[in-house]
């Protein structure tokens, strides 16, 4: 078996989203549960443009009690020529002292458009910012 090679980051691309404050359910069995919903998203990068649709978008963050938070993000993007791309992405985010640090992050794409089936084997990491109602990533393909 050969090794792998080095790892390379090839850009993709910038998803940025404004997000609805919170609505927060606190002391459930698996943590506090901090329920962010998108206003409104879009990802710019010279493979992949669009923007996000429809109202079932949203990251379901689960913050344990030292403050790392765990997110699970779920959004429809519809590239600017009309194709569907579902994302969804783990990460974390430490929200200890408020917030405001980096967010770390593993997107992955789920299509059935032609034109965009080079997305589904790729595995995605991001790096981004939360400023309290806009959040910032840079998106980077894992080859």
């Amino acid at each position: 078996m050969s090794e792998p090679g080095p790892l390379e980051l090839v850009p993709l691309g910038r998803m940025s989203a404004l997000l609805h404050a919170p609505r927060v359910l606190e002391g459930t069995p698996a943590g506090d549960r901090w329920i962010f919903e998108v206003v409104s998203g879009s990802f710019e990068g010279e493979r992949l443009r669009g923007a996000v649709v429809g109202r079932a978008n949203a990251d379901w963050m689960t913050v344990g009690p030292d403050g790392t938070g765990s997110l699970d993000v779920r959004v429809l993007l519809e590239t600017d020529d009309g194709a569907p791309v579902f994302v969804h992405y783990t990460g974390r985010v430490d929200v200890s002292s408020g917030g405001g640090g980096p967010v770390y992050a593993t997107p992955r794409f789920d299509t059935g458009d032609d034109r965009y089936r080079w997305l589904n084997p790729v595995q995605a990491v991001a790096k981004g910012r939360f400023d309290g109602t806009s959040l910032v990533y840079d998106v980077f393909e894992l080859r």
